[in-house]
């Protein structure tokens, strides 16, 4: 490697370094590079804007003589106004519209993305046309989405049957909490391997 490689090897392994030291308690070390990264990424987030946004979005099209952009762009010059004790309300305008838009994007996304998809994919065969266990997986399906939409009941006490269909629901939401920690936890335990390589094959691999 060249010399400005392994500087940037070094760089990077000091910095990952500075950040496991958390783990021992917080130090200095630890709080220059926990700077330095809030810094890098709020600058890289003014770039990210700058760019994809106020050059392509609104720049471009309004040299290209797309005058109407510049209505969005009015809008979004607006939103500075937060910074002034005096005239923050002129931004409630743009505040207004962003998230009026925003919901009925949204809204529309979960509709199609998510709640759809859901009801499709519950709506299953009990045939048992898939075999014995596509059959089970089935029925444990839907007394999965039933008893959790009942315990999701508040209309009337969860007392005899309904109390218990109610309980069984739990389960299944706990069962649906520990998958998603799960995958949380083994997305964070890549991100660790992957620190980890790098700290042995190429920070230490480098002067071997």
């Amino acid at each position: 490697m060249s010399g400005w490689e392994i500087f940037q090897v070094w760089l990077v392994a000091f910095l990952t370094l500075a950040l496991f030291s958390f783990m021992y308690k917080d130090n200095p070390i630890y709080r220059i590079a926990e700077h330095i990264f809030a810094g890098l990424t709020a600058g890289y987030q003014v770039g990210l804007i700058w760019d994809t946004i106020i050059l392509q979005q609104v720049w471009v099209p309004m040299t290209s003589g797309q005058w109407w952009v510049v209505i969005p762009g009015i809008l979004g010059m607006l939103m500075f106004t937060r910074f002034s004790s005096k005239y923050s309300w002129v931004s409630r305008s743009s505040l207004a519209f962003v998230m009026g838009a925003t919901a009925g994007i949204f809204l529309i996304s979960e509709l199609h993305g998510r709640v759809l998809p859901q009801i499709q994919d519950t709506m299953v065969s009990l045939s048992g046309e898939g075999g014995f266990g596509a059959t089970m997986l089935s029925i444990i399906i839907v007394i999965g989405v039933i008893s959790t939409l009942i315990y999701f009941y508040f209309s009337k006490e969860h007392k005899g049957a309904l109390g218990v269909t109610a309980r069984v629901g739990i389960w299944f939401i706990m069962i649906s909490f520990g998958a998603h920690f799960g995958y949380t936890v083994m997305g964070r335990v890549s991100l660790l391997i992957g620190r980890m390589q790098f700290l042995i094959e190429d920070w230490i691999g480098s002067f071997i």
